[in-house]
């Protein structure tokens, strides 16, 4: 997914989608450590997901905040 498709969705949309990823990657962690997971690569990508989404949160919010100061 692309840095702008996820600047589109709404703040909880983001949230939510967010959530998801983080359990996703909890489970390709023990999948790892257990020997299941054979795409290694899973892990990565997915590591790089969740700080999308946290950039893209953060940004939301801090525009917000100055927002609102104004």
């Amino acid at each position: 997914m692309k840095a702008s498709e996820i600047r589109s969705m709404d703040l909880e949309k983001i949230k939510s989608n967010l959530l998801e990823v983080r359990e996703e990657y909890m489970d390709l962690r023990f999948q790892a450590v257990s020997g299941q997971l054979t795409d290694t690569s899973k892990l990565r990508q997915t590591r790089r997901l969740i700080a999308q989404y946290e950039t893209v949160l953060r940004e939301k919010e801090l525009s917000n905040e100055t927002e609102g100061e104004e």
